[in-house]
């Protein structure tokens, strides 16, 4: 599991931050392959995952920015470098509220070009874990320039930074 920084070791680490019950409902937004989803139908989640180019079996073709889900479907939203990589940020924080049930979990990492909370406090999230994961990001980045691999983030102006974000959906 390398689609991210940090792999399976991340998954976990963010699973553990958001707290979640004992066969919780999980969706994974720009789910790649289904890595995570496995991991998290191995804890015991019902864990689901959309992907525009789904690449696994566990992993439903779809567009996350217009979720085929109904509102207050899910007790969690999983995403790991995706919600950039979607072109709108702003859209893809709504659709993780909509579908999230009240008190729902949001565990995010991404690359973000600007100071992150403001962006998912505006989404209606309360958070809850914010921590700059730039330096675990960058070295991802770079093996995976080392080994010729597409790493999914457009060039742009700017710095930006990688974080991950525990919210509650408020």
């Amino acid at each position: 599991m390398n689609g991210h920084p940090g792999g399976e070791a991340h998954t976990r680490l963010m699973i553990t931050l958001a707290d979640l019950t004992a066969g919780a409902s999980v969706l994974d937004m720009g789910a790649g392959s289904g890595e995570a989803v496995r991991l998290m139908q191995a804890l015991s989640y019902d864990a689901h995952g959309i992907d525009l180019s789904p690449r696994g079996n566990t992993v439903a073709p779809g567009d996350f920015l217009h979720l085929p889900y109904a509102d207050a479907s899910f007790n969690a939203v999983l995403s790991q470098c995706a919600f950039f990589v979607s072109g709108d940020v702003p859209g893809a924080l709504r659709e993780a509220h909509r579908v999230l049930r009240p008190g729902g979990t949001l565990m995010l990492s991404d690359v973000f070009f600007e100071a992150p909370a403001p962006v998912v406090e505006a989404a209606g999230f309360e958070l809850s874990q914010l921590e700059d994961m730039t330096d675990a990001w960058r070295e991802y980045y770079l093996e995976a320039l080392w080994r010729g691999e597409d790493c999914g983030c457009a060039l742009q102006r700017g710095k930006c930074r990688y974080w991950l974000i525990i919210a509650r959906k408020v």
